[in-house]
């Protein structure tokens, strides 16, 4: 098992440091919390308990957003439960699409118990073998400042990064709980991009 050292708060702040037009789609807990404490932004899609969703949701935007960049930043526990929708973004094979897996080896949420990766799973190598072959491990801080240019530059294919992140919960940041009002947010958003072509 390979231990995480990254500073979880920091990684993500780091990734979104000059988010532009991203949109991004976050995973049940931590995740979501991570995004917020970035500030709250109209293409910030948080989908809270939909735990196993948020690659299939991310897909979802990115193929009807084709030239809009997608991020979903999710844990391992919540990838390990939707690892069927890896095959399917492979399938699609939207360039527009980049998975940020951040894992501590736990499902913090319930408690803090071991998840597979914590056992040993590898989801990269899981989502290389789905076919994803752009799906890396991040494991030092230097390697961010190439995945925050990924998340804005599609390379022709979807991308996928597992960012060892050291164990603990931070501060809990609560972005709003209105699932409707997200989407017509997000919805609103790109409407307006789309309009004005930016």
């Amino acid at each position: 098992m390979m231990t995480g050292t990254l500073d979880r708060r920091a990684a993500v702040a780091r990734l979104l440091a000059d988010r532009r037009d991203l949109v991004i789609v976050t995973g049940l807990g931590s995740p979501t919390y991570d995004v917020a404490a970035c500030g709250e932004h109209d293409r910030n899609f948080h989908l809270w308990g939909a735990m196993g969703g948020a690659v299939a949701m991310g897909l979802g935007i990115a193929l009807a957003q084709p030239e809009t960049p997608v991020a979903v930043v999710t844990g391992d526990g919540e990838a390990l439960m939707g690892m069927g929708a890896l095959a399917t973004v492979a399938l699609q094979k939207p360039a527009n699409l980049t998975i940020v897996i951040i894992d501590n080896g736990l499902y913090e949420e319930t408690g803090g118990q071991a998840s597979h990766t914590g056992a040993g799973s590898d989801l990269a190598a899981v989502a290389r073998g789905c076919g994803i072959a752009d799906a890396i491990v991040v494991t030092r801080e230097e390697e961010l400042p190439a995945l925050a240019a990924r998340l804005h530059a599609p390379s022709g294919a979807p991308a996928l990064a597992v960012l060892k992140v050291a164990p603990g919960e931070a501060p809990r940041v609560l972005p709003g709980w209105d699932g409707p009002a997200q989407r017509l947010r997000t919805t609103a958003a790109l409407l307006a991009s789309r309009a004005t072509g930016s």
